[in-house]
């Protein structure tokens, strides 16, 4: 395929960015789209010119940090898959593809492609955690009972990766889906009690603190989310939230 990309470029934080066009040839449709950056940077580097910074590291969509707008969706157009596992297959020969940075508040731009989501790992360090036991007289996780519908609802909260997809996609950058699913994977397990109450408002706080907005649920964060995380990790965050503020 060839293909023309329309890239957002940007020196640094305090930089002004633009669109940049871009041409690239003989890209097969079995290609990554970060496979296909690559051969976009190599030819930058050939011709002299400084290549495109995009974030990356497992490349098996569960880092999350690949996260790309490309043509004004989040992680691309597939469904259910980080942006480095979409395949050039969803695009055609001769297309125009725009590839842009997530756009938040909360987010700003580092360089090119690559944003800061370290407004993330401070809501995960405000109280996405249990204080455990570690002095040798840990219980034995197989000896707490949980039944199985609460563990598979536990594990479907914890497959969030952290991309920020949700945030990209949410008219409002709102990070009610990442904080939901956090909150949730504890909420609905016995070692997860203790703190249940310190944990939603301290997450919630810092949420509100990093600057993202508020959810008025018209739901575009379920739908771009590469993990399906459902919105019911929304209603539950409210929930718990109501609970510890009227606990005092």
């Amino acid at each position: 395929m060839n293909l023309t990309l329309k890239i957002w470029r940007q020196k640094g934080p305090q930089a002004k960015g633009k669109i940049v066009k871009y041409k690239v040839a003989d890209i097969s449709e079995h290609m990554s789209f970060l496979e296909m950056m690559d051969v976009l940077n190599e030819q930058l580097i050939y011709s002299g010119d400084e290549p495109v910074a995009f974030d990356h590291d497992c490349r098996e969509g569960i880092c999350g940090m690949c996260s790309l707008y490309i043509n004004g969706e989040a992680h691309g157009p597939d469904k259910g898959v980080a942006t480095c596992q979409l395949h050039m297959r969803k695009f055609k020969d001769g297309d125009t593809i725009y590839v842009e940075p997530f756009r938040a508040k909360a987010f700003p731009v580092i360089k090119d492609l690559v944003v800061d989501r370290m407004a993330f790992e401070r809501i995960q360090q405000a109280g996405g955690f249990i204080s455990v036991n570690t002095s040798g007289n840990t219980q034995d996780a197989n000896a707490i009972p949980i039944s199985k519908h609460a563990a598979d609802e536990a594990m479907d909260s914890a497959t969030c990766i952290g991309c920020g997809a949700c945030v990209a996609s949410c008219k409002n950058s709102s990070a009610m889906l990442f904080v939901g699913a956090k909150v949730s994977q504890y909420t609905l397990l016995p070692q997860g009690q203790v703190e249940a109450s310190d944990r939603v408002i301290n997450m919630v706080t810092q949420m509100d603190l990093e600057g993202f907005g508020n959810c008025t649920n018209t739901g575009a964060c379920e739908i771009v989310c590469p993990k399906g995380i459902s919105l019911q990790n929304i209603a539950r965050l409210n929930s718990e939230f109501l609970k510890a503020s009227l606990k005092g």
